[in-house]
């Protein structure tokens, strides 16, 4: 096989392996929306929610993707301590 072979099978596997990795993630995704089909959504917040993916296609739009959701922590209630009777 020739140089150029190989790297067409090595650059085939990872493509394969990065596939498989995100149908993972996005099916899980899916069953936890109780939902059958993958959507956008889901392999955003598959992406989004695993640190070495989300870092690499860290510079990609996925198109219906939406955000995540996020609310920060100076917008929640202040607890307050109060007497429970």
């Amino acid at each position: 096989m020739s140089g150029s072979g190989k790297i067409v099978v090595y650059l085939t596997a990872v493509i394969e392996y990065l596939c498989a990795e995100v149908l993972e993630l996005a099916g899980n995704a899916s069953g936890d929306n109780k939902k059958l089909r993958i959507a956008p959504r889901h392999i955003q917040l598959a992406v989004r929610n695993d640190e070495e993916l989300n870092t690499l296609l860290g510079g990609v739009t996925i198109s219906e993707g939406g955000v995540l959701p996020n609310i920060q922590a100076q917008l929640l209630p202040k607890k307050t301590k109060g007497k429970t009777v």
